[in-house]
């Protein structure tokens, strides 16, 4: 194999061929073996816990950034326990491995099944937050694949000491420790080596702002998992509940700004945005949200700030909203075809017809009727965990766990057939 001289290159070719053959043992393991390293690893990162936060408060005094960028970075005690709760949540979860998917006899006595199996090695390449490397470590380890972590610079210490704790799960439940893996730095020829890495890394998930995942997919030579802006929007119908819209709205937006799943526009049926839309807005305002309208809403409500041609394009991750009057079902679709994408998208209603009519017409990873955007989560979905969110069109869209992270294969068993 040839080597190269770049030292993002050379670790990455070593780390993937130690990846590749943890892989092999890990998709052999019985469940009980991987389950009892994720009740491990969670057990490491309680007992390291006060690591973990030391190392984040070191992360928290060099960064800058806005509030929302901060609160994804910042990690907690109760943050902490999420993270081995999650884990757990990962144990307890079916096999993903060695199901038959589809099964089928031939005409000539062939019998022919499809099994549920590991992808391999994956690249993990994330931003500012820490518990992405402990999530995407139980995913892939439960589903039988060993994963390479990459975090950024801004959370290198917390990425780190989470590693660490995982590591020495590993080495207590005798797993390889090549099964989960991180770039000894955060520098970003590590990135470079992994998205050039064909052959030795099997898919690359990108977790993090647009300009990472534009880099990712414009440079990668290794298949991709990606979301693209978390540009997500509730349209309140004119059916909608007004006290449910306003308590849906609020959750959306405000329960955490700089997630991907929070709403960041606003559309609001004509019919009633003259009597609903001030309350919405006042609602927010006093949870410190500012706004961009476009002329119908600055029209009803008129200390909106009007919004330039960009906005709706926009994803905030902050505690801004964008707003837009629209004319019924028909006109939020339109409104989301031109500025969505594909992420997530809510209807608020108690018009079933209506509801149908966005569900079958909104063409995103996740459509929501009578809930908040902010469930685009793989833990809501029952997934214990996620490793991150797909918008594409091909193998996952929506949150992606441990189902997601397996492929195929076929199985053919025969009692003597040749081929004519």
């Amino acid at each position: 194999m040839h080597i190269e001289t770049d030292p993002g290159a050379q670790w990455v070719q070593q780390a993937a061929t130690d990846a590749r053959a943890a892989s092999r043992v890990l998709s052999r393991l019985p469940e009980a073996a991987r389950n009892r390293w994720l009740a491990a690893a969670a057990a490491a990162l309680r007992a390291r816990a006060g690591d973990i936060l030391t190392a984040n408060a070191a992360d928290l005094a060099e960064a800058g950034g806005n509030a929302a960028f901060r609160d994804r970075l910042t990690l907690t005690p109760a943050r902490v326990e999420a993270m081995a709760r999650g884990l757990e949540d990962i144990c307890v979860l079916p096999d993903p491995l060695g199901r038959v998917l589809a099964a089928w006899t031939r005409p000539n006595g062939l019998a022919i099944s499809r099994v549920s199996t590991a992808i391999g090695v994956i690249g993990m390449i994330y931003e500012s937050r820490p518990n992405v490397g402990a999530d995407a470590a139980g995913l892939c380890v439960k589903s039988g694949n060993a994963v390479i972590l990459r975090g950024g610079s801004e959370s290198r210490h917390s990425a780190r000491a989470i590693h660490a704790a995982l590591a020495a799960a590993l080495r207590d439940t005798g797993l390889p420790e090549a099964a989960v893996q991180i770039a000894p730095g955060p520098d970003r020829f590590y990135v470079a080596a992994m998205l050039r890495a064909a052959g030795m890394i099997d898919l690359i998930i990108p977790r993090g702002g647009r300009s990472l995942i534009e880099r990712v997919q414009g440079e990668a030579r290794v298949p991709v998992l990606a979301h693209a802006a978390g540009l997500c929007h509730t349209y309140v119908h004119a059916a909608a509940d007004p006290a449910m819209a306003r308590a849906i709205l609020a959750n959306a937006k405000m329960r955490r700004t700089g997630v991907c799943g929070a709403t960041e526009t606003l559309l609001i049926d004509a019919a009633i945005a003259l009597g609903l839309l001030p309350v919405l807005v006042a609602d927010l305002a006093a949870l410190g949200c500012a706004f961009r309208g476009d002329a119908r809403a600055c029209a009803v409500v008129p200390t909106l700030v009007p919004a330039e041609p960009a906005d709706f394009d926009t994803e905030w991750l902050d505690a801004v909203l964008s707003v837009a009057v629209v004319d019924g079902v028909a006109g939020a679709l339109a409104h989301i075809a031109r500025h969505g994408s594909g992420h997530t998208d809510a209807i608020v209603t108690e018009d079933g017809d209506a509801a149908r009519a966005f569900l079958d017409g909104v063409d995103s990873a996740v459509a929501l009727w009578n809930a908040s955007t902010q469930f685009c989560d793989g833990g809501e979905f029952g997934f214990g965990a996620e490793i991150g969110i797909a918008t594409g069109r091909l193998h996952a869209r929506g949150p992606v766990g441990l189902e997601q992270l397996t492929t195929y294969r076929y199985v053919v068993t025969g009692n003597g057939q040749t081929r004519p």
